[in-house]
């Protein structure tokens, strides 16, 4: 059985597949990571291929010796940081870098391009993660306006003066805390009322 790299493009077979050690290597990495993903980086290995010539079994093995455990780890060390990289960041990254070729200078020499992709969109989700956090903080609203200030807890009305429109309020939009607040003072109505302390 013959069988063609879409990547390198060198034609073998199985057994040889197997018997050489480059690409035993790259066979073992490249079966330790899904479908999906395995495609995708048969996809990127073609980057590597220089343009009068295959990639070889070994230079393969390399490439994906030098990727796969950033992948498999979801992470990536750049620059003396470490960069959570999940699967999915990864698939994009892969895939942009791919649709992105003509662009590209091939072959090309390493993985910096695809590292600098992913340490960027890193940067922009911690950024955005960030904002929220400080909105959230300030008491912003998803809509933009600023909550100046807590609300004031609520003040309970005089024993036996228990208002209207907190008795009466529609009760199908009302929060749990202002069930429990309502609630609290029919307690304490009640309470006043009969006597009870």
């Amino acid at each position: 059985m013959r069988l063609t790299c879409p990547a390198c493009g060198a034609e073998f077979t199985l057994d040889v597949l197997i018997a050489h050690d480059g690409a035993r290597e790259a066979l073992v990495e490249a079966m330790g990571m899904n479908l999906t993903m395995g495609k995708r980086l048969v996809q990127y290995l073609a980057l590597f291929r220089p343009l009068e010539r295959q990639l070889t079994m070994d230079r393969v093995a390399k490439i994906l010796r030098e990727i796969a455990p950033a992948i498999k780890a979801a992470q990536i060390e750049r620059h003396g940081r470490v960069y959570v990289v999940p699967k999915e960041s990864w698939e994009w990254a892969l895939d942009e870098i791919v649709a992105k070729k003509d662009k590209l200078t091939l072959p090309l020499k390493s993985h910096g391009y695809l590292f600098e992709m992913l340490i960027g969109a890193t940067d922009r989700l911690e950024a955005a993660a960030e904002t929220a956090k400080e909105n959230r903080r300030r008491g912003a609203t998803p809509i933009g306006s600023v909550i100046q200030g807590p609300a004031p807890p609520p003040q309970a009305p005089p024993a036996g003066a228990m208002p209207a429109q907190v008795e009466n309020a529609p009760r199908g939009a009302q929060p749990e805390e202002f069930k429990n607040v309502l609630q609290g003072l029919r307690r304490q109505h009640r309470g006043g009322i009969n006597g009870e302390k």
